[in-house]
């Protein structure tokens, strides 16, 4: 069985930006362990596959060490390659997840507007943990899927230095120290502690709790927001009602063939 393979770099416009993910379109589904292995191969942070069921897709998401349950920058990748690699003729791709109706919407000037189910983080006491992960301390934290983390400023986000062995303890997917940006709206870094990269380059997923979560920070609904890592990404995002918007841009890095047995 021969398999097309896309990698491409999320929410950047240039290659060696971004955020970058695989991309698998299927005939049909593969079982589990089989999709488990080729992400596994890929060693990316996530792999996304997906199979055309009517005019809609099925979506689901891979990393190395098993399957997630959101991932923003894969989905814009998989949108990216339907878009411009796979001749999809609408504006509007439906995708359907483990986390419910996803869309993708392609805009004129080739973004890709992201269309999200809202996850706001309810506030928790900062954990114990959190102070001894971090070079710099924490002085609020919230938590959905991940664990929010409130700094003073910009400059403690994108100096902060981690402890792996303490943030393997924390109980959540991903941890993400965040605070108000100097130029933009805000700012943030992801780590997760079990991947085989700890840093994420740029997180569509976790922003779908950090944009609620700088809604009620900032009153307001619309937002420019950067994630602060060695890539750096760049996400124009808003907020209606119980779904946020997430816009970038993609750019193809490669396109290949898998060959299973």
């Amino acid at each position: 069985m021969i398999l097309s393979i896309y990698q491409i770099d999320a929410f950047t416009e240039k290659v060696f930006g971004g955020n970058p993910a695989a991309v698998c379109p299927l005939p049909y589904w593969l079982d589990d362990k089989t999709m488990q292995a080729i992400a596994a191969e890929n060693n990316l942070s996530e792999t996304a596959f997906f199979v055309k069921k009517a005019q809609k897709y099925e979506i689901r998401w891979f990393m190395p060490h098993g399957e997630i349950d959101l991932c923003g920058h894969a989905t814009l990748a998989a949108a990216f390659v339907l878009f411009y690699h796979l001749d999809y003729k609408s504006d509007v791709i439906s995708f359907y997840s483990k986390s419910g109706l996803l869309k993708a919407q392609k805009t004129e000037q080739e973004s890709i507007i992201l269309n999200f189910p809202s996850r706001p983080p309810k506030n928790i006491h900062i954990p114990i943990l959190a102070f001894s992960a971090f070079n710099h301390k924490p002085i609020e934290a919230a938590a959905s899927r991940d664990l929010i983390l409130l700094f003073k400023n910009e400059e403690q986000i994108r100096t902060i230095e981690y402890d792996i062995n303490v943030l393997k303890k924390l109980p959540y997917l991903g941890i993400a120290p965040t605070a108000k940006g100097k130029h933009v709206d805000f700012v943030s870094r992801v780590f997760d502690a079990q991947a085989s990269v700890v840093e994420d380059p740029v997180t569509g997923s976790t922003h779908a709790s950090l944009i609620p979560y700088w809604q009620k920070k900032l009153n307001k609904n619309t937002f420019v927001a950067h994630q602060l890592s060695d890539r750096k990404g760049t996400l124009t995002c808003s907020i209606e009602d119980e779904r946020v918007l997430i816009e970038g841009k993609a750019v193809l890095y490669l396109k290949g063939s898998i060959y299973l047995p």
